[in-house]
């Protein structure tokens, strides 16, 4: 598994307040130097394919990219699900949590945490 960190073309990013919740997250959890955060995708759902975000290793068939200081895993198959997407932090009355805004999707459920191509 190579370490080197592909840093010419990001597939996501985030918002400003995004990135501010993934280190404040990251700080509090005490997440390990060589985590980091595993964006993709998942079968299931409401609408076909939910979205996956969360600290994990990297593994097999990863790639990586720094992303606003953030090191990102992304399987390199789930890019063509996810590439132009943008991650937002909602921390309002009547939503709180993060938000994908992903232009491939042809249409997402209700809540936002899943969609289809």
């Amino acid at each position: 598994m190579s370490n080197t960190v592909d840093t010419a073309f990001a597939p996501v990013t985030f918002t400003e307040t995004a990135v501010k919740e993934l280190f404040k997250l990251r700080d509090q959890q005490e997440i390990a130097e060589d985590f980091g955060l595993r964006v993709g995708v998942d079968g299931g759902g409401c609408s076909g394919m939910s979205y996956v975000l969360g600290f994990d290793q990297k593994k097999d068939g990863d790639q990586e990219f720094q992303i606003d200081g953030i090191r990102v895993f992304m399987h390199k198959a789930h890019q063509m699900y996810l590439l132009g997407m943008q991650v937002d932090w909602q921390d309002g009355l009547n939503s709180r949590g993060f938000t994908f805004s992903n232009p491939n999707a042809s249409s997402t459920c209700g809540c936002g945490t899943s969609f289809s191509v």
